[in-house]
């Protein structure tokens, strides 16, 4: 303490010329006495040091069917409120993220981009068509009217039908051309590389029948290559509903532009079986070569957890799987036109995709399905609010109010999706090295990528083949990751010379402000020696002093939720957890993937903070907690 004090003191009092010691002559110095080294451990690494958090998936009132029931923000409010701005949502309460986002995509769906413009300004062409007059009508008049309009519209577009030509704006027409460089300069004005990176983005938002085909595209580049080309719509001759076309687009874009852009799917729950084909495409299409290779190049990711349902898994595939059955959305597609039955089901979630990629790989050489894993919002109100305390909803119709627990949602006929179904979800995580778009749209094209329902999860996963104790506990894990193996979504390297069976390092971190950690699983899928896809669910490490029981199943953690009081303690789980795991059941002639998945302890669900706040009903079949989690984009193993 004395010397420290002296040393401050000299400093303060005499100026750098009293220091206690002389200046490391030139030449000499320490760096050069160490060549290739710095004592430093963060210091010339050049990988990435945490996650950037953000949203691949929002929609403003630019987006017809927004527009449809209220929103009024557009791009701009929607990347001030992403910075951590407080801004007035539609309905007049003011809102605020907890913490800043780092990065945004704005994807206002391409058809019928800037309809609600023309609707809002009573364009001539619309006011004196009778159909279209009476949806500018409801439009304006508000409230339940507007909701029953966006209804109307929405259904007529899923089931591929027109209320009247006046109200669709095509392609390469003035208003839309206008509309599309207006979301462009709003990217470009609010891209401050290193601090906030707005990405440029669309979705396409195919449906056949009613089956959710839709997809995010998102580019790499600025607005000069960008506005070269219109986005790619559904409605012919202009666009297609087939992801072929969307691929051919992307390839037309690359080829004119020098530029690069992919694209992201999302809520294959609502696609009634079509999204993940594993023999036929929806049209009877088989798949070939051709499809394999080129949805693998242009779909590196999924989007597996969002506002219309979890995407990771379904209790029917994965019956012993006791956290299978989470904000499970299983009625219908997208308009509840057709029923779901449990046959569509193999075709829809993330975690048998990913298992029937294996078989697709060795009927045909590529696996199409090995993408990364991302969550985003799907919200239409210009908020991207994924946290159950802050979360205001799907739409601006669905903000919060006191009756949006039974709200109606979606409904077609008797089956209906009500308010409270709705999910606070998700977010996207990003381990890219800087915060620009070049840099984290390479890590979602590595699939260095990983997805939460919300919650602010940090978490590392790695694949090698010796890693150890002492890695994980030096405090800089991703040091030995990094050089001893392969992070999430990559592939492992053939095994070393005497290696039995792969090791995974994986750790988390809790949210600052969230729910203490329950647990860490390892999900494994894998190609049997009959050709036959199967799967398991390890619990490699977990809170508390809990065992196995006979079956292997590891107890509940319990819950400290308090309904009543919209809170809960963080006196079970742990704030920090990890482990060195190597696979008991490893085969080294059979091809395998593996992702981890992060539960928290409960925590309210957002449907208590409405009770709590608003005095809403809280329906009887409505859950009053939830476990957040993250799922990490998966690690392959290929015999070599």
């Amino acid at each position: 303490m004395r010397l420290l004090l002296s040393i401050t003191t000299a400093l303060s009092v005499c100026g750098t010329a009293a220091l206690p010691f002389e200046p490391t002559p030139e030449g000499s110095s320490l760096s050069k006495a160490f060549p290739g080294k710095s004592y430093s451990p963060y210091a010339q690494r050049g990988i990435p040091d945490r996650p950037l958090w953000g949203d691949t998936h929002l929609h403003t009132s630019t987006s017809f069917d927004a527009g449809a029931f209220g929103n009024r923000l557009d791009a701009r409010a929607a990347y001030r409120f992403a910075k951590g701005q407080e801004v007035e949502a539609t309905t007049g309460f003011m809102a605020r993220l907890s913490r800043p986002l780092d990065w945004l995509v704005v994807a206002d769906h391409s058809d019928n981009m800037g309809l609600f413009d023309m609707i809002y300004a009573q364009d001539p062409a619309i006011m004196s068509d009778p159909e279209g007059n009476r949806i500018a009508t409801m439009v304006a008049n508000g409230g339940n009217e507007a909701v029953a309009a966006a209804l109307e519209l929405i259904d007529a577009y899923s089931r591929g039908e027109a209320i009247s030509p006046v109200l669709a704006v095509e392609a390469g027409s003035k208003p839309f051309r206008s509309v599309w460089q207006r979301q462009i300069e709003a990217a470009e004005e609010a891209y401050e590389p290193g601090l906030f990176t707005s990405f440029i983005g669309y979705e396409w938002t195919s449906l056949i029948q009613g089956g959710n085909m839709h997809r995010v595209v998102i580019y790499r580049d600025g607005g000069e290559k960008a506005g070269m080309v219109d986005p790619f719509t559904t409605e012919a001759p202009m666009g297609s509903i087939n992801p072929r076309d969307l691929w051919s687009w992307m390839a037309n874009y690359e080829e004119r532009t020098r530029g690069d852009v992919l694209a992201l799917a999302h809520n294959g729950n609502l696609s009634n079986g079509i999204m993940f084909p594993e023999t036929v495409q929806y049209d009877g299409t088989e798949l070939d070569e051709e499809y394999v290779a080129t949805r693998a190049l242009r779909e590196p990711m999924y989007e597996a957890t969002q506002i219309k349902g979890d995407g990771e898994t379904h209790p029917f595939l994965s019956p012993n799987d006791e956290f299978a059955d989470y904000e499970t959305w299983d009625k219908g597609n997208l308009n509840l036109s057709e029923l779901k039955t449990d046959d569509m089901l193999a075709g829809e979630y993330a975690r048998e995709a990913l298992k029937t990629g294996l078989k697709l790989e060795a009927r045909l050489g590529t696996n199409p399905y090995k993408f990364g894993m991302v969550g985003s919002t799907d919200s239409h109100t210009s908020l991207a609010t994924a946290q159950e305390d802050n979360f205001f909803g799907k739409h601006s119709g669905a903000e919060p109010n006191p009756q949006r627990p039974e709200h109606i949602v979606g409904q077609f006929g008797d089956v209906a999706i009500l308010g409270w179904e709705m999910v606070a979800s998700g977010l996207a995580a990003v381990w890219a090295t800087d915060n620009t778009r070049e840099a984290i749209f390479d890590a979602m094209e590595r699939k260095e990528v990983y997805a939460t329902t919300g919650s602010r999860i940090g978490v590392r996963f790695f694949g090698g083949w010796n890693y150890t104790t002492d890695d994980l506990t030096s405090r800089t894990p991703a040091t030995a990751g990094y050089a001893k193996g392969t992070p999430m979504g990559g592939d492992l390297s053939a095994a070393p010379e005497g290696a039995q069976a792969p090791t995974f390092m994986v750790y988390a971190l809790k949210d600052p402000i969230g729910g203490n950690l329950d647990r860490i699983q390892i999900v494994k899928g894998w190609l049997d020696a009959d050709g036959e896809t199967q799967e398991k669910v390890y619990d490699v490490v977990w809170a508390g002093d809990r065992e196995p029981d006979a079956n292997g199943k590891l107890p509940a953690i319990g819950s400290t939720v308090d309904v009543e009081r919209a809170t809960w303690t963080n006196s079970i789980g742990q704030a920090e957890m990890g482990t060195v795991w190597t696979d008991p059941d490893f085969d080294p002639s059979q091809s395998a993937f593996y992702y981890a998945r992060v539960i928290e302890i409960p925590t309210p669900r957002w449907t208590v903070y409405d009770a709590f706040r608003m005095g809403a009903s809280l329906p009887e079949e409505a859950p009053t907690e939830t476990q957040e989690r993250a799922y990490t984009s998966p690690i392959w193993y290929t015999p070599g």
